[in-house]
C-alpha cells in the first residue's frame, strides 16, 4: 500500500480518540455542575429550614425576694376620740374651749341652762319632803297603837294595818329619794366636762343654741381627741395578710413631711375580709408625743412582709395572655416549647412575682415571639444556649 493511503486512516483514529475524550470531558463538566447545584440546593433548603426555627432567649425564674415590703395608703386616727353630746335638754349658757384647745380630764368646757330640769328637781324635793312627813306620821301612829295593845283597846288587825301603812310610806320615801338623786345627777350634766386629756378637735355649738338630750338628733357639741398616740388604719389585700404579723414594723410617710419617716407597729387585725374590697383592715400604733401629726390625715404605709418561702419572679415581657389565660412559654431540655399557666402574686413593673405555676429550673422565654405553640422547635441563643441560663435579675443587670 502506498504511504499516501495510510494517512487518512491515522487521522481518522486520532479524530475518534479526541472525540471520545471530548465527550468524557463534557460529561464530567455536566456531572460536576449538576452535583454542585444539588449541593447548593441542599444547603439552601437546610438554611431555609434553620431560619424557620425561631431563636429565643431564656432565663431561669429569679428566686431572690425582690421586695420585702408593700406600700399601701392609710388613714390616721386619734388613739382615743370622744364625741361629746348633751345629757340634758336646754340652751347653751357658755363654753370655754374652742378647737385646738388642750384640755384636761374633768375640765368644764361648757354649761347648759335647763330651767325645766331645775323645776322638776324642785318638785321632786317637795314631793320627797311630803312623803317623809307622811312616813313620820305613820310611824308615830303605829307606836301609839302599840302602847294600847296591852289594855285591849287596839286589835292585832289594826296594828298589822298600821305596820303595812308605815312600810308603804317608807317605800314612797325611798322612791322619792331616788327620783331626787336621779334629777340631781341629770343636773350635774348641765356642766360639760372632758373625759380625758386631749385636744378639742371639733366644736359645733354656740351660746344660746338649743341643746337636745341624747346623741341621735344632731352632731356632737364637742369632739375631744387624745393625739399623743395615733392609730393608723390600712386595708391589706387578702393575699398579703399572712405575711404581715402582729408586731411587725412599718414606716409612715406623710405629704406634709416629704423628707421624714415615722416608725409604727402593727397592733391588731380585723381577722376578716371585706367582701366589697377583698382586703383586711389592720391597725398600727404610731407615737405622736410631739403633736406634729394630725388625726384624719392621709399616710403612705410601708409594711414589712415575713414569708415562709421565697417567691419566684420573671420579666414582665415573658407573660402571655390570650384565650387560654395567663401563661408563660418555657423550653424543654430538647429545645421544644412548653406553655405553663401561672398566677401573679405581685406586679412590680419590670418584674412579676408569681404565686404559682413555675419551678426554679424552668427555662422561661423572656420575650416569646408571636405564633408559638406547644411542641414547636426553637433555637436557644444567648447564655441559655450552652450551660445554665441566667436568672431574670442577672439578665436585666447585663442589659443595664
Amino acid at each position: 500500500m502506498p504511504p499516501t493511503e495510510q494517512r487518512p486512516t491515522v487521522s481518522r483514529r486520532k479524530l475518534g480518540i479526541f472525540s471520545v475524550v471530548a465527550l468524557i470531558g463534557a460529561g464530567l463538566i455536566v456531572g460536576t455542575g449538576i452535583r454542585a447545584r444539588e449541593e447548593q440546593g441542599t444547603k439552601l433548603k437546610q438554611w431555609t429550614d434553620e431560619q424557620a426555627i425561631p431563636s429565643v432567649a431564656v432565663a431561669l425564674p429569679n428566686a431572690k425576694q425582690l421586695s420585702a415590703t408593700i406600700d399601701l395608703p392609710g388613714r390616721l386616727e386619734a388613739y382615743y376620740r370622744a364625741p361629746i353630746f348633751a345629757r340634758v335638754a336646754g340652751y347653751l349658757k357658755s363654753w370655754s374651749a374652742d378647737i385646738g384647745a388642750r384640755v384636761k380630764a374633768g375640765q368644764v368646757i361648757a354649761e347648759i341652762e335647763a330651767p325645766d330640769l331645775d323645776q322638776q328637781l324642785l318638785q321632786a324635793r317637795a314631793d320627797l319632803a311630803s312623803q317623809q312627813a307622811s312616813a313620820k306620821l305613820s310611824e308615830a301612829t303605829l307606836n301609839r297603837r302599840k302602847t294600847l295593845v296591852a289594855s285591849n283597846f287596839v286589835s292585832a288587825q289594826e296594828i298589822d294595818e298600821r305596820t303595812a301603812d308605815l312600810s308603804n310610806k317608807n317605800a314612797a320615801v325611798k322612791s322619792g329619794q331616788a327620783n331626787v338623786e336621779r334629777l340631781e345627777a341629770l343636773a350635774g350634766y348641765k356642766k360639760i366636762t372632758v373625759p380625758f386629756d386631749g385636744v378639742v378637735t371639733s366644736r359645733d355649738t354656740d351660746v344660746g343654741a338649743l341643746i337636745n338630750a341624747g346623741g341621735g338628733s344632731g352632731p356632737a357639741m364637742f369632739v375631744v381627741s387624745d393625739i399623743t398616740r395615733l392609730r393608723v388604719y390600712v386595708n391589706v389585700p387578702q393575699n398579703y395578710v399572712p405575711a404581715i404579723k402582729i408586731g411587725a414594723k412599718a414606716t409612715i410617710t406623710l405629704p406634709e413631711y416629704p423628707n421624714r419617716t415615722f416608725p409604727a407597729t402593727v397592733e391588731a387585725s380585723s381577722q376578716a375580709v371585706d367582701v366589697s374590697s377583698g382586703t383586711t383592715r389592720m391597725q398600727l400604733a404610731l407615737d405622736n408625743a410631739s403633736g406634729e401629726l394630725m388625726p384624719g390625715g392621709y399616710a403612705s404605709v410601708k409594711l414589712s412582709l415575713q414569708r415562709d418561702s421565697t417567691p419566684l419572679s420573671i420579666p414582665a415581657s415573658a407573660l402571655i395572655f390570650n384565650g387560654s389565660g395567663l401563661r408563660v412559654a418555657t423550653v424543654t431540655p430538647d429545645d421544644k416549647v412548653l406553655f405553663k399557666p401561672v398566677t401573679i402574686g405581685r406586679d412590680l413593673g419590670k418584674e412579676i412575682e408569681l404565686a404559682s405555676g413555675l419551678s426554679p429550673d424552668d427555662r422561661v422565654i423572656t420575650a416569646p415571639p408571636d405564633g408559638l405553640a406547644d411542641g414547636d422547635q426553637v433555637r436557644v441563643v444567648g447564655p441559655g444556649a450552652k450551660g445554665k441560663p441566667t436568672t431574670a435579675s442577672e439578665k436585666q443587670d447585663v442589659k443595664g
